[in-house]
This record gives C-alpha cells, sequence and structure tokens, in this order.
C-alpha cells in the first residue's frame, strides 16, 4: 500500500476523494519521529518544509502546493521526483494582479487613507501627483482623479498558466497585451527581448519563476528603460527586483510599482519600501484564497492515482522548473 505523507493541519473534509488504498500519514510541522512515506506534500512554510524532510525516510515522490519550488527544490535529493502547483493558483494570482492595476491606476490607496482621515479635502492632489509622475506641465480640467487601463500597453513578464489566466482577466478591458516567456513561440517574445519590450509598456506584470536567470532581471537598468509613470506589478518572487533599484526608482518619482512580494521578505520594520512613494504594497496573499487548498489537494489526489497507477505525473519539475 502506498504510504502518503501530508500535514497534520489540512481537513479531513479534503480527503473525501482520495484513493482508498492509500495510507494517509498525517505529519506535524515539528515532528519527533522519523517517517516513512512514498509520496510527500510539503508544509506551505520552507521552514517547517526542511524539518519535516529531515525526519522522512523512502520519499520518492514531492507534489508541492506551490507553483514556485525555488524553497523546495535544495532539500530534495537526486532521484526524488518534485511536481509544482501550477495551476493551483491562476484564479486567485490573476485576480489580485487585475486589483493591484486597477487600484494604483485609480489612487486606492489614497482615497482609503483620506478615507481613515474622514475628508476628501486632500482630492486634488491625485491631480498633482498624475502630473509630476508622468512629467506634465500643463493643468487639467476638470483635474485628473484617476487614470484608465483601456488602450493601455500591459507586459506580462512570466507567460506561462497564471500569464495567460491575467490575460484574459485584462483582455475585456481593452489593453493591448505583450507577452514574454523564456524562449520566443508564436505570440510570445524571448526574455532576450525585455529591455527592448519596455521602453513601451504602461503596466509590467512579473510573474516568473525564481531561478539564477530571472533574480534581479528587473535591476536599475532595466527599470530606468520604463516609461515614464509605467507601473510595476511583482507577483513573482521578491529577489526577480532589485529592491536598492525599486527603492531609488520610486524615489525618483518616474515609476509606480505594486507588490505582494518582496526582498527581503517578510519586510522588517523600518524597512526604505514602506515609505517608498507611489507603491501599493500586500503581505504575500495573491494565492490564499479559500479554494486553494481545495483544488490543491483534489490535484494531490489526482497525482497520487497516477503514482500509484505507474503514469507519468504532471507538472514535474526539470532543472529550476
Amino acid at each position: 500500500m502506498v504510504r502518503a505523507g501530508l500535514p497534520d493541519w489540512i481537513d479531513s473534509d479534503l480527503l473525501r476523494d482520495w484513493p482508498e488504498d492509500v495510507r494517509l500519514i498525517r505529519i506535524p510541522d515539528h515532528p519527533t519521529a522519523e517517517t516513512a512515506i512514498d509520496f510527500w506534500i510539503p508544509p506551505l512554510s520552507p521552514k517547517a518544509a526542511v524539518e519535516v524532510f529531515s525526519k522522512l525516510d523512502g520519499v520518492k515522490v514531492v507534489q508541492s502546493l506551490l507553483a514556485g519550488v525555488d524553497w523546495l527544490l535544495p532539500i530534495v535529493p537526486p532521484g526524488v521526483e518534485v511536481c509544482d502547483g501550477q495551476g493551483l493558483h491562476n484564479v486567485a494570482t490573476a485576480e489580485w494582479v487585475v486589483a493591484a492595476i486597477l487600484a494604483s491606476l485609480k489612487y486606492f490607496p489614497f482615497y482609503a487613507g483620506l478615507q481613515a482621515a474622514g475628508s476628501w479635502s486632500r482630492r486634488i492632489e491625485v491631480n498633482q501627483a498624475y502630473r509630476k509622475l508622468h512629467g506634465i506641465e500643463r493643468q487639467f480640467r476638470p483635474p485628473v482623479l484617476v487614470e484608465e487601463l483601456a488602450g493601455k500597453t500591459v507586459l506580462i513578464v512570466g507567460y506561462g498558466s497564471i500569464g495567460r489566466s491575467i490575460e484574459e482577466r485584462l483582455l475585456p478591458f481593452q489593453v493591448n497585451v505583450v507577452r514574454v516567456a523564456r524562449g520566443a513561440r508564436e505570440g510570445v517574445e524571448p526574455v532576450s527581448e525585455l529591455r527592448s519590450l519596455l521602453p513601451a509598456a504602461d503596466v509590467v506584470v512579473l510573474i516568473v519563476p525564481l531561478t539564477a536567470e530571472t533574480t534581479h532581471m528587473m535591476g536599475a537598468d532595466e527599470l530606468g528603460l520604463m516609461k515614464r509613470g509605467a507601473l510595476l506589478v511583482n507577483a513573482a518572487r521578491g529577489p526577480v527586483v532589485d529592491t536598492a533599484a525599486l527603492v531609488d526608482a520610486l524615489g525618483s518619482g518616474r515609476i509606480r510599482a505594486a507588490l505582494d512580494v518582496t526582498d527581503p521578505e517578510p519586510l522588517p520594520e523600518g524597512h526604505p519600501l514602506w515609505s517608498a512613494p507611489n507603491l501599493l504594497l500586500t503581505p504575500h496573499v495573491a494565492g490564499s484564497s479559500p479554494l486553494f487548498l481545495v483544488r490543491g489537494m483534489a490535484f494531490a489526489a489526482a497525482q497520487l492515482r497516477r503514482f500509484i497507477a505507474g503514469e507519468p505525473l504532471l507538472n514535474v519539475v526539470t532543472g529550476e522548473y
């Protein structure tokens, strides 16, 4: 009988459709005894995963529930098959990206601050912020109090399953989408062309895995190539962006950003990103919807059935992702 190990905090209701000929072994995040299993679903915390794996024996397959496995690969030895959670975060993450773009263009963080203060008297400051951000000297009558997404060019850097989901949700807003992936294919530009594409983009969305190639792919040079007033959206991993360079770029008033991930993470008290201008921050929440585990455990059960039947597994990680 196949032994499947999973975190002990996973609700039993999510396991109703699991194969019957499987021995489910619940493993705490801080195990004290060694456990032999064949198929492992690691906890979501990298620190807990390291601790748990040190107490496991016989693992043949590691099925992550997260799309990114940069934190997991270093602890898994050669010969163990690693599968990622590609597809499980598509809906929630794509919705976060669209929401972050709209919130930034509609100046919702600023208006939320006015609501908290109980007065709309400072709303005209949006007009001033817009002119400064875009380098426009002339006055607007009536004043600019929001921006429109329609007609803008959105550059999606990392055109995988989440990237496609983002595009699907953006197209009704009448945007022009430019796609970038590791390699060129029909309708998709190679990442080697990123620098040539940045100057024309109004919104740059980062949704790449964290690898040696993507670490600091948005550095000072790339940020400097962005159009004045453009929005950088990072829903990938914090180190994809050079934090020091981003702080400088935001401080210059040339660009703005919306980040669900940072480097370092969690963001320490007093870090300059907390007070950086033109920045919307959320604490790595884009994929954390109530339906995430529902989809995740259904996918893990399907993978387990494939493993039992000797069929090829999906989402097998080769190389860094």
